[in-house]
C-alpha cells in the first residue's frame, strides 16, 4: 500500500460566514481598483465604482443578517482558532458600521463631483477602512484588534486629507495619521504588557486565566490595559485624548466628517466594550474607575469646550466627544444593562451625526470652506424645510423627549442609576444641560433675520437626492425610535451575548 495514499492529510476548517462581511468588503474595494484600471475615462468610471460599492454593502450586510440569525439558533461562537468571535454584539456593530458607510457613500456621491475629486478612489478608501471595522467588531484576539485598527485608521488617515487643494483638509489628515500613529503604538506596548500578565492575547483565555488565578503583582495588567484604553480612547475620541477631534472633523471633507463621526466611534468602541467584557470581564473593579474617569473628563471637556466655539463643525466636533462621555457611563455600569444601552446610544447616535453633518455640508457649499454659525443665520426663512430637519436633529441630541436621543440618554443613565453610580449620572445630566445651551444656540441663530444693511449669508448648495435621502431617513429614524424605541432596544439587549467561552 502507499504510505502517501495512507497518509490522512487534514486541513483546518474554515467558517466562511464569521469572515464573509469583512471578506466582501475587502474584495469590493478590490474590484473598484479593478474597474478605475480598465476604464480610462474618470466620469465614466465613478457610475461604475458606485454601482460595485452599493452592491458590496449590500451583500456585507446580507451576510451579517445570516450572523444574527445563525447566533439566534446555534448561539455565539468563536472562529479561526479563537480569533474572530461570531455573536450578537459583532453582528449589530457590524450593521451599524455598513448602514453609516451607506449613508457616508450617499453624502459624497454628488460631493466628489461637485467638487471634482477622484470618486473610485474615495469609494475604496471607504470599504477599506469599513472592513476593518466590521473585523473590529467580532476581534476576539488583541492582535486581531491591532490589526483591524490599522486597517481602519490607514485609509482614514488618507481620507482627511482627500481633498489636496484644501491646506485646512491636509492640516488635517497629518495631525490625524502623527497622532493616531502615536496611539497606535501606545496601544500595542499595552497588548505586550498584557501579553506579559496573562500568557495570552485571546480575550477568551486572558479571562479564564483571570478568573482561575490570583495575580499576586497585577501591576503589569494594569498598566497594560492603561495603555490600551489610551490607543482605543484616541479612535472614540474620549477625554484626554480627543485634542484631534475639532481640528480634524473641521478640516476633513463633511462627509468624511459624518463617517468618522458615526462608523468609526461605533468599531472603536465595539473594540473596547468586547476588551472589558469579554477579556477583563472579572476584573472590573480595575476599570470601573478608570472609565469613570473617561467618562466625567469627556463629559465635561465635549460640553464646556462646544460652549466657547463658533464654528457649527467645531461644535458638532465637542459634541462627538460630550457623546462619548455618555456612552462611557453605560460601559462604566459593568452589566448586561450597561452593555446595552451603549450598543442602543451608538445605533441612535450613528444617523443622528450622519443627518446633522449632512446638513452641515448643504451650508457651508463648496469647498467647505466655512462652517461658521453666522452661515446659519436665518436659514428657517431661506431653506426652512433644512432648517427644520436640522433643528429636529439638534433637539434629539439635546435629549428632548420622544426623540431617539432621549432614549439614548435615558437608557445610559438608568444603567448607571442601576449600577450605583449615582454621581457618574448626576454629572451626565448636568453637561447635558450645558450642551443643549450649545443646540439651542444652533436653533436660534437659524430662526433669526437677517438685519437690513447686513450681509447675507451665501446660500447652501441645492440638495442632491443622495443627501436628501440622509437627511430623510435621520429624521425618521429620530422620530420613530423616539416614539417607539421598543424594537431597538430589544435588539441591543440581545446583542449583549457576546462569545465569553
Amino acid at each position: 500500500m502507499n504510505p502517501l495514499a495512507a497518509a490522512r492529510i487534514t486541513t483546518p476548517g474554515v467558517d466562511w460566514l464569521s469572515i464573509a462581511p469583512v471578506a466582501i468588503l475587502g474584495l469590493t474595494a478590490v474590484v473598484i481598483v479593478l474597474a478605475r484600471s480598465l476604464i480610462r475615462k474618470r466620469p465614466a468610471a465613478y457610475p461604475v465604482a458606485m454601482a460595485i460599492t452599493v452592491l458590496g454593502l449590500g451583500l456585507a450586510a446580507l451576510a451579517l443578517l445570516a450572523q444574527w440569525r445563525r447566533f439566534r439558533v446555534d448561539g455565539p461562537y468563536q472562529s479561526l482558532s479563537g480569533m474572530v468571535a461570531v455573536d450578537g454584539f459583532a453582528a449589530f456593530i457590524g450593521l451599524v458600521v455598513v448602514f453609516a458607510t451607506a449613508m457616508a457613500v450617499l453624502l459624497a456621491s454628488r460631493y466628489l463631483i461637485r467638487e471634482r475629486l477622484d470618486g473610485p478612489e474615495y469609494l475604496t478608501l471607504m470599504l477599506l477602512s469599513s472592513a476593518g471595522m466590521v473585523a473590529m467588531a467580532s476581534a476576539n484576539d488583541l492582535i486581531t484588534v491591532f490589526v483591524a485598527l490599522e486597517i481602519v485608521s490607514i485609509p482614514l488617515y488618507v481620507l482627511a486629507a482627500f481633498d489636496r487643494r484644501r491646506n485646512a483638509s491636509l492640516e488635517a489628515g497629518l495631525k490625524y495619521f502623527l497622532l493616531g500613529a502615536f496611539a497606535s503604538a501606545v496601544f500595542l506596548y499595552g497588548v505586550a504588557l498584557t501579553y506579559g500578565a496573562t500568557g495570552s492575547t485571546n480575550l477568551t483565555l486572558i479571562a479564564r486565566f483571570l478568573a482561575d488565578n490570583t495575580l499576586l503583582d497585577g501591576g503589569a495588567l494594569l498598566v497594560g490595559l492603561a495603555l490600551m484604553l489610551v490607543g482605543l480612547g484616541f479612535k472614540v475620541a474620549a477625554a484626554p485624548f480627543q485634542m484631534w477631534t475639532p481640528d480634524v472633523y473641521e478640516g476633513a471633507p463633511t462627509p468624511v466628517t459624518a463617517f468618522m463621526a458615526s462608523a468609526t466611534k461605533a468599531a472603536a468602541f465595539a473594540a473596547l466594550l468586547r476588551l472589558l467584557y469579554t477579556g477583563l470581564g472579572s476584573s472590573s473593579a480595575d476599570w470601573r474607575p478608570i472609565i469613570w474617569g473617561l467618562a466625567v473628563l469627556s463629559l465635561l471637556v465635549g460640553s464646556i469646550g462646544a460652549v466657547v466655539q463658533t464654528d457649527v463643525k467645531r461644535m458638532l466636533a465637542y459634541s462627538s466627544i460630550n457623546h462619548a462621555g455618555f456612552i462611557l457611563i453605560g460601559v462604566e455600569a459593568a452589566s448586561d444593562r450597561g452593555l446595552a444601552s451603549s450598543l442602543t446610544y451608538l445605533a441612535i447616535y450613528a444617523f443622528l451625526a450622519l443627518g446633522s453633518f449632512a446638513v452641515v455640508g448643504l451650508v457651508t457649499g463648496r469647498g467647505d470652506a466655512d462652517s461658521a454659525l453666522s452661515r446659519f443665520r436665518g436659514l428657517t426663512q431661506r431653506r426652512p424645510a433644512l432648517a427644520y430637519a436640522f433643528v429636529l436633529l439638534l433637539l434629539a441630541q439635546a435629549g428632548v423627549p420622544l426623540t431617539a436621543g432621549f432614549v439614548a440618554k435615558f437608557r445610559v443613565f438608568a444603567a448607571a442609576v442601576a449600577g450605583e453610580s449615582y454621581l457618574l449620572a448626576l454629572i451626565g445630566m448636568l453637561t447635558a444641560a450645558i450642551a443643549a445651551f450649545v443646540y439651542l444656540r444652533i436653533v436660534l441663530t437659524m430662526f433669526l433675520p437677517v438685519e437690513e444693511g447686513e450681509a447675507a449669508p451665501p446660500a447652501p448648495v441645492r440638495a442632491d437626492p443622495g443627501t436628501t435621502i440622509v437627511i430623510a431617513v435621520a429624521c425618521a429614524l429620530t422620530v420613530i425610535v423616539g416614539v417607539a424605541p421598543a424594537a431597538l432596544v430589544h435588539v441591543a439587549e440581545r446583542a449583549t451575548l457576546l462569545f465569553r467561552g
